[in-house]
C-alpha cells in the first residue's frame, strides 16, 4: 500500500510529528488562518488528502467540519488517532482513495500533491470522490520554489533561478532549526503539472491564491513560498 512517497514519509514520521506539533514552529501556523478563508463552509463530509500526524485534520474539524483523515504513512495515522481519538483517520494512498464515487463535499490536500508519486491520479481521485457541486481546495508549496536558490539575509536577500522550471524532478530538502531537522522529499512541477490534471479531472479552478512569504520574524521574503487553489466539481 505503500508507495515511495509514503515510504519517505514514514522514515521521517517522527521527525514531522515533533516538527508539526511545536506551536509556531513553522510556516502552516502563519498561513493557516487564510488557507481556512479559502475552505467553503461545512457541508456533509470532508476529506483531508495526506492528513499526516493530523494537525490540518483537527483544525478543520474545529470549524466544524465532519472530517476523515488519509494518509499512506502509518506511523502518521497512528499519531493522527492518537491525538484525535473520536476522529476518523485511514490509511490509503492518494491515487486510490477507498471511498464511494462523490462521497464528499470538500476534499482539502494541504501540501500533499507535491509529494505523491502519481500526480495526474491523485488529483483524478480527489475529483472523483467530491459530489457535484463540491470543491477541492490545494496547498503547495509554490512550483518556482524548488527552482532557485536564496542568496544573502535580510534586506539583501535574493533569489536566483538555476535549476529548469519546466522539468518534473526528484528534489531532497534537509532542514535543520532550532535543534530540529526534517528531510523533505517530493517532486517539483511546473505549475501547469498541476492545473493541467485539474482540467482533465473536469474541475473548473474558481480561486488562486499566493501569500506572500512571511519568516518567523516578521521580514517579507523577495518570492512566493505557497500556492493555494480552489477547484469547483460542476454540479
Amino acid at each position: 500500500m505503500t508507495d515511495i512517497a509514503g515510504q519517505d514519509w514514514e522514515e521521517q514520521a517522527n521527525n514531522w510529528i515533533a516538527w508539526a506539533r511545536k506551536p509556531n514552529f513553522d510556516s502552516y501556523w502563519r498561513y493557516r488562518d487564510e488557507f481556512f478563508e479559502l475552505v467553503p463552509p461545512p457541508g456533509t463530509a470532508t476529506v483531508d488528502v495526506g492528513c499526516g500526524e493530523g494537525r490540518v485534520s483537527r483544525d478543520l474539524a474545529a470549524h466544524g467540519h465532519n472530517v476523515t483523515g488519509v494518509d499512506a504513512a502509518p506511523t502518521m495515522i497512528a499519531a493522527a488517532k492518537a491525538a484525535d481519538p473520536d476522529g476518523t483517520y485511514l490509511r490509503a494512498d492518494a491515487a486510490d482513495l477507498p471511498f464511494a464515487d462523490g462521497s464528499f463535499d470538500i476534499v482539502v490536500a494541504y501540501n500533499t500533491f507535491m509529494d505523491v508519486v502519481d500526480l495526474p491520479g491523485s488529483i483524478g481521485e480527489a475529483a472523483r470522490v467530491l459530489a457535484p457541486g463540491g470543491r477541492l481546495c490545494m496547498a503547495i508549496t509554490h512550483p518556482v520554489i524548488n527552482t532557485g536558490t536564496t542568496v544573502g539575509t535580510g534586506a539583501d536577500r535574493k533569489f536566483v533561478l538555476d535549476q529548469p522550471y519546466f522539468e518534473t524532478r526528484r528534489f531532497t530538502s534537509l532542514v535543520k532549526k532550532d535543534g530540529m531537522e526534517m528531510l523533505f522529499q517530493g517532486w517539483s512541477h511546473p505549475l501547469t503539472g498541476f492545473t493541467r490534471p485539474i482540467e482533465d479531472a473536469g474541475l473548473l479552478i474558481e480561486a488562486i491564491r499566493e501569500p506572500k512569504s512571511l519568516s518567523a520574524d516578521g521580514t517579507a521574503y523577495p518570492y512566493p513560498f505557497h500556492f493555494w487553489l480552489r477547484a469547483l466539481r460542476p454540479a
